[in-house]
């Protein structure tokens, strides 16, 4: 049965939030998770790299979105990037998408995407990109509607140093 989820945008980001969010982080990449990160995982990586997140928030470059359960738990995140070449004003890259280990399988991912989804559109843009490592991610975003472009392989390393292949997809919000 899904756990009750709640997904709300983060404004002014708080230390509280930041501590959850590192929480989220720290989780995914000791879970081997290909995000960017390196074994080991330390809470002061994790947390200047959430404060340079709210930073970029605080200058309505990204907006970061916070999946909450019934404990009002942080238990995932999202962020949709809006910050691109004067080009691409049409497009905003979903990135970071991170659930904790502990909440995965129970809507959280999928959630997570439709309230990116809607921030992207009320904020005009029309195209979205987004590329993944994970194999669990590109069964959520196939069924989500994404499409696939390709894949890249040894574009990134696991957290262990082994290099992966990344995925990239897009989806239009067009409509039909």
């Amino acid at each position: 049965m899904p756990r009750e989820v709640d997904v709300r945008s983060l404004q002014k980001i708080s230390e509280h939030e930041l501590q959850a969010l590192s929480d989220v982080l720290i989780d995914c990449v000791e879970g081997g998770a290909s995000v960017s990160f390196m074994w080991p995982m330390t809470r002061g990586k994790a947390l200047a790299y959430w404060r340079d997140v709210a930073a970029s928030a605080a200058r309505c470059e990204r907006v970061v979105l916070a999946a909450y359960d019934s404990a009002e738990t942080i238990v995932g995140t999202v962020q949709v990037v809006f910050a691109q070449p004067e080009n691409q004003l049409h497009r905003a890259d979903v990135a970071k998408m991170l659930v904790h280990r502990r909440a995965r399988r129970h809507g959280v991912g999928a959630a997570l995407l439709v309230a990116a989804e809607r921030h992207a559109l009320r904020s005009g843009k029309t195209l979205l990109v987004l590329d993944t490592a994970s194999q669990d991610a590109e069964r959520l975003y196939v069924r989500q509607g994404w499409l696939l472009c390709g894949r890249i392989p040894d574009y990134a390393l696991m957290p262990d140093g082994a290099p992966c292949a990344t995925t990239v997809y897009y989806k239009s919000l067009r409509g039909p």
